[in-house]
């Protein structure tokens, strides 16, 4: 254990100098300090002053921690300027760079083998936001895609490929921590806060996540359901922090009614893929937990 300590220290070290350039690259082509940019600086270089001790005595943990703040700071400001431009045409391997980026800290964690499960050095909270901002990275970038005709006559299939990546993310982001269970030992004041958390929805980012699934899956009956289905890693039970992905092919209305059902409590079944009965099932769910605000950054 003390061997994949010292292991993960070296590459977080090694992969905090990458960042740091990046970062600088970033930062002279703005042509002007950047919020975002200038906190994941100043994260990778606490970053560096702790990895220049002993590393045999340097805390893996809180060096991921600083290395996965700094990542999702930097990442953010990216993805704002994507966001602005409307994704251009040429944004798929800048997608690809970011979510590399944002998955290499859980990569870390499972390639040295340091716990069985990442959550027990990153943190519930960090992978949540770490999927989180896959997912709804993905989303975006799908919501723009959908709306270039040609494209979608071309790349039908790179679509596909794209919404299930994002579906996934995101029911990972659902699944990591456990629903409440409701029983004489736990007292609450608030009946309707507690249906909430007895459903696992922990905050308006969960309601997001599920929201953002099931348009998702709606574009893909949309444009994607004369393709052969495709085995992927997705568990569509959306059933609490016992996450355990499956290979199965994933059905775009199986998964959105599961999502969208299981937390309206209101069993619409779709007789249609049109986007009206998503976006219905939507704002039922906006009025269920009458929220008011919607935040991006986790």
């Amino acid at each position: 254990m003390a061997a994949a300590g010292s292991s993960v220290v070296r590459r977080v070290e090694e992969l905090g100098d990458l960042a740091q350039a990046h970062i600088q690259q970033l930062s002279e082509a703005a042509g002007e300090d950047d919020h975002f940019l200038i906190r994941a600086s100043a994260a990778l270089e606490k970053l560096k002053l702790l990895c220049g001790e002993d590393k045999e005595c340097s805390n893996p943990s809180n060096l991921l921690e600083l290395y996965t703040q700094a990542i999702l700071d930097m990442t953010y400001f990216e993805e704002n300027k994507l966001v602005d431009e409307d994704f251009p045409e040429d944004s798929s391997q800048k997608v690809k760079e970011l979510i590399s980026f944002l998955s290499e800290p859980e990569i870390l964690v499972k390639e040295n083998n340091m716990h069985p499960k990442p959550c027990d050095l990153l943190g519930d909270e960090l992978l949540e936001c770490l999927s989180w901002r896959r997912g709804a990275l993905l989303y975006m970038y799908c919501h723009s895609l959908t709306k270039r005709r040609e494209w979608l006559t071309r790349k039908s299939s790179l679509l596909k490929k794209y919404l299930i990546d994002g579906i996934s993310y995101l029911l990972q982001m659902l699944n990591y921590r456990c629903p409440l269970q409701l029983n004489e030992g736990v007292s609450f004041q608030d009946l309707d806060t507690a249906k909430l958390l007895s459903e696992g929805i922990f905050s308006d980012i969960h309601l997001l996540a599920m929201m953002y699934s099931g348009e998702m899956c709606y574009w893909g009956l949309k444009h994607c359901a004369d393709q052969q289905p495709e085995n992927h890693e997705v568990d569509s039970g959306v059933s609490g922090a016992s996450y355990m992905t499956r290979k199965e092919p994933l059905d775009f209305r199986e998964v959105g009614e599961k999502i969208l059902k299981k937390k309206t409590k209101q069993p619409m079944k779709w007789k249609s893929s049109r986007k009206e009965d998503i976006l219905t099932l939507c704002l039922r769910m906006l009025h269920y937990i009458k929220i008011s605000s919607v935040v991006t950054y986790f």
